[in-house]
């Protein structure tokens, strides 16, 4: 006796929009009298017409789904940081090269199966090898695990807001004149009048320290209280997430769409304002005048890698959850 596994999809030509079944038809043969039997089993990998996830309303939903996804703090946040260390240009060159052949051919591949199984990051290893089912778990727990620390440089973001519109048009982190400001604080404008030997911080750094994070002491043995403050602005941060994602992100229409385009205007607004400033030539040298030679050393080669990794999401499953919400035959290579 032998099993012969056949896997064929049954497309419906007249709705490509329903979902699609995957059959497994084992059919036993019986090599030694010639004769077969054969049985079939319906396995189903996508949903069935009453599964109630949802898909997209629009194909430009999950295109903009994708593009928030992959703006996010890790360019606008890590990816200066990494320019700079890396010398530059040369971080563009390894950044490219690792996203050529890195990071969008991945970026794809899981979109497509997410598509295809019809699961999001928690299952789809699991249907894929069921050995490795616990894959997906931990997947998940490092994600909650990293959310947790997202959330509080949201809560951060919100309280520079707040006080940015409280404060207007003076800004509390411009001058040394606060009662949270040390000896040791200066302004650019006054730095030679300080004495070279003087250990001294900006009114930018104290204002963090001290007015945001309330740090009162150098060491791990003072903690300080709980900031209020910045407690009201977490929770304010996880409702808002909470109403983007309560009914799926698939539903959530116009944020998609905000939250992918907004993250540009900024940047350009960002990006027009530091051109205005005083040095700006010099830091566009800086940036843009590749140091070839460190092309030899490893390390920005890996960060390069990364950081492909890092902004684009991938290996955190909410890549194959966007592609989940696709119809069964929709062209996400497009």
């Amino acid at each position: 006796m032998a099993n012969k596994i056949i896997f064929f999809p049954e497309v419906n030509e007249e709705d490509e929009d329903k979902p699609t079944k995957c059959r497994v038809e084992e059919e036993k043969l019986n090599m030694n009298k010639g004769d077969s039997a054969g049985k079939s089993v319906t396995y189903v990998m996508s949903s069935d017409d009453d599964d109630d996830r949802g898909g997209w309303g629009h194909k430009l939903d999950f295109l903009m789904s994708c593009i928030s996804l992959s703006v996010g703090l890790g360019n606008v946040w890590r990816f200066p940081y990494l320019c700079y260390k890396n010398g530059g240009g040369v971080f563009l060159v390894t950044y490219t090269i690792s996203m050529i052949f890195c990071g969008i051919p991945i970026f794809f591949q899981e979109i497509a199966v997410g598509q295809y199984l019809g699961s999001g990051g928690m299952t789809f290893v699991g249907q894929l090898c069921p050995i490795l089912k616990g894959v997906g778990f931990a997947t998940m727990t490092i994600v909650f695990l990293l959310d947790i620390y997202y959330c509080i440089i949201i809560a951060w973001t919100l309280f520079y807001i707040i006080t940015t519109i409280a404060f207007v048009p003076l800004l509390p982190w411009e001058s040394c004149d606060n009662w949270w400001n040390t000896d040791k604080c200066y302004t650019p404008e006054y730095k030679t009048m300080m004495n070279v030997s003087t250990k001294h911080t900006s009114p930018v750094e104290e204002f963090f320290d001290h007015k945001v994070l309330g740090i009162t002491s150098g060491g791990l043995t003072d903690l300080g209280g709980l900031q209020w403050n910045l407690f009201v602005c977490l929770i304010m941060g996880w409702l808002i997430i909470y109403f983007i994602i309560r009914k799926g992100l698939h539903q959530s229409g116009k944020l998609i769409w905000f939250s992918a385009i907004f993250p540009y205007v900024i940047l350009f607004i960002m990006l027009f304002r530091a051109v205005t400033l005083e040095g700006a030539g010099q830091g566009l040298y800086q940036y843009v005048i590749p140091k070839w030679e460190m092309l030899l050393t490893p390390a920005p080669w890996m960060d390069g890698a990364s950081q492909i990794f890092f902004a684009y999401s991938i290996g955190c499953g909410a890549l194959p959850a966007l592609g989940s919400y696709n119809k069964f035959h929709h062209n996400a290579y497009k």
